[in-house]
C-alpha cells in the first residue's frame, strides 16, 4: 500500500467536490473527450496530451505525464490519499475504494476520478512533522509521498490519534536520519508551516491572545485585554480611535485548543457580544472550524468574523512592521523575494 498526495486545485476551488463526492479527481484541463481510463503506457499519454496541449513545452508535458500515470496507473485500491488543505489548516486523509473511473457527460474537470473513504477530514496541519509537511508542500498535483517511512508514520498516526511519535516510527530509530528538502516544494506553504510551528510552540491560550491583541492595535483599534484567568467569554474587546469610542465595537474570543473549534462556542460569543454591547465579533479558533460553524457562517457574516491559523498568519505578516517591538523579536521575521514557479515546473 502506499500514500498519494492529490491536490484539490492550485488555490483549493475543487476541494469542495472532492468531499462532498467522495472522490479524488483529476483535475486537468480539457481531456474530457480523451477515455484516460483505458491508457496504459506513457507513451500513449504523451500522443494524447501533445494533441490536448499543442501550445505546451516539452518539459511541461514530462511533468504532465509523471503525474497523470500516477493517478491513473499507480493509485490503487488500499492506498490512501493526503488532500493539503489550501484555504484552512487542515490535512484531508482517504482510503482509495475505487480503480480509475471517467464519465465523459461529467463537467470539467471531473472526468477521472477514485472513490474515496474518507478517514479524516479535518486533521490540523500542526499535528504533522516538518518533513511531512515538506512533502505535502511538493509543486506536484499529484505524486507519492514515500520520503523518511512516511506510510508507515502516517498510518501510526492514524492509530494513535493523529499524534506524532517520530522517534519510534523512523526505522532507523534515529530522527537524525530524517532529510528535509524544502527547495522541493512550494517556498511559500514551507515558510507559513514553519511560522504556523513557531507560534503553535511559543504562544498557545493566553499566548495566543496577545498577539490577536497586538494584530488589532497594529489595525488601529484601542483594545481591553482580559487578565489570564476566568474571563466571562471576553478574552478582548476593541474599538477603534485613541480611547476606543469608535465604531465598530468588537468582542474577540480565542481558542488554542488541539481540535477544530465547535459550534458552541460561537454561539457563546454571539450571546457575550449582546451582553457588552458589541456590534461585530471575531472568534479565532487556531486548529479551525468544524464543519457546523461553517454551515453558518454566511448567516452570521455581516456580524462575525471567523479566524483560523492561516488567517492569523496572513493578518500577523500584513501588520508585521506595526506590530510592538518586544513581539517582533519573539516571531522573528524576514521577508524574502523568490522567482514564482514557471507553469512547466509545477
Amino acid at each position: 500500500m502506499a500514500i498519494w498526495l492529490v491536490r484539490g486545485g492550485r488555490f483549493g476551488e475543487y476541494e469542495s467536490a472532492f468531499f462532498q463526492d467522495n472522490r479524488v479527481y483529476l483535475t486537468w484541463q480539457g481531456l474530457g473527450s480523451y477515455d484516460l481510463s483505458k491508457v496504459e503506457t506513457s507513451e500513449e499519454l504523451r500522443s494524447i496530451l501533445i494533441e490536448a496541449y499543442p501550445d505546451e513545452k516539452p518539459g511541461a508535458i514530462r511533468n504532465y505525464i509523471g503525474q497523470i500515470m500516477g493517478f491513473l496507473r499507480g493509485i490503487s485500491v488500499g492506498d490512501w490519499v493526503v488532500v493539503p488543505q489550501k484555504n484552512k489548516p487542515f490535512i484531508a486523509i482517504g482510503e482509495v475504494i475505487g480503480s480509475i473511473r471517467y464519465d465523459k457527460q461529467a463537467t470539467e474537470p471531473f472526468w477521472f476520478w477514485h472513490d474515496v473513504k474518507w478517514i479524516d477530514k479535518e486533521i490540523p496541519r500542526s499535528r504533522f512533522d516538518q518533513d511531512l509537511l515538506y512533502s505535502f508542500g511538493a509543486f506536484m498535483t499529484v505524486c507519492k509521498i514515500q520520503r523518511n517511512d512516511a506510510e508507515i508514520r502516517i498510518r501510526q498516526m492514524a492509530t494513535a490519534g493523529w499524534l506524532s511519535n517520530i522517534s519510534t516510527s523512523i526505522s532507523s530509530g534515529d530522527s537524525e536520519s530524517i532529510t528535509y528538502e524544502p527547495e522541493q516544494s512550494n517556498l511559500e506553504d514551507v515558510g507559513m508551516d514553519q511560522i504556523r510551528k513557531l507560534l503553535d510552540r511559543r504562544f498557545r491560550g493566553h499566548g495566543l491572545e496577545r498577539v490577536i491583541d497586538a494584530i488589532l492595535k497594529a489595525q488601529g483599534y484601542t483594545t481591553y485585554h482580559s487578565p489570564k484567568g476566568v474571563d466571562g467569554g471576553i478574552d478582548i474587546l476593541a474599538s477603534p480611535g485613541p480611547l476606543g469610542f469608535g465604531s465598530p465595537k468588537l468582542c474577540v474570543q480565542v481558542k488554542s485548543q488541539d481540535s477544530p473549534l465547535d459550534r458552541p462556542t460561537l454561539d457563546q460569543l454571539i450571546g457575550t457580544m449582546q451582553n457588552v454591547g458589541a456590534e461585530h465579533g471575531l472568534l479565532v479558533a487556531w486548529n479551525g472550524f468544524k464543519s457546523s460553524i461553517d454551515q453558518v457562517a454566511a448567516a452570521q457574516f455581516f456580524r462575525v468574523r471567523l479566524w483560523d491559523q492561516n488567517d492569523v498568519i496572513r493578518e500577523l505578516l500584513v501588520e508585521y512592521e506595526n506590530l510592538d517591538e518586544s513581539l517582533k523579536s519573539e516571531i522573528p521575521l524576514k521577508q524574502i523575494w523568490t522567482i514564482a514557479a514557471a507553469e512547466d515546473e509545477e
